[in-house]
């Protein structure tokens, strides 16, 4: 016995479902794809969301203090790194802003440094 049943076409389906007066709910443009393994989706899923893999984000978050100081720390986080390698920074005090707008090149310099870190090329700081 086969392990998966025989698909029929498109034609084949309709005519059998005509015969067995049964309806035909399904739209005509959709197009029937394989089934897949869930092992495989869930290997994809985890690559994409970098599931159990500690992201540049995380790793700056980590030394945010470290790379900005306390001060500016409390007032201020990294929030995310964009696909051209620009990394948004939040300040929710406008000296703080102004501080590390100022300071950006030597902050960009400390990101760097950090392990896989060396994909971030500028610095966004925003009011947040």
């Amino acid at each position: 016995m086969p392990d998966e049943p025989h698909q029929f076409s498109r034609i084949a389906e309709e005519l059998i479902g005509d015969f067995r007066r049964i309806p035909d709910e399904t739209p005509a443009k959709m197009r029937k794809r394989p089934t897949r393994g869930m092992d495989g989706l869930v290997q994809d899923l985890l690559v994409k969301y970098k599931i159990g893999i500690e992201s540049e984000e995380s790793v700056i978050r980590n030394h945010w203090v470290e790379i900005v100081g306390a001060a500016n720390a409390h007032y201020s986080h990294a929030q995310n790194i964009d696909q051209r390698g620009c990394l948004t920074v939040l300040a929710s005090h406008a000296v703080v802003r102004n501080e590390l707008f100022l300071h950006r090149k030597q902050l960009l310099a400390k990101i760097q440094k950090l392990p896989g870190c060396a994909k971030v090329k500028a610095l966004n700081i925003r009011a947040g």
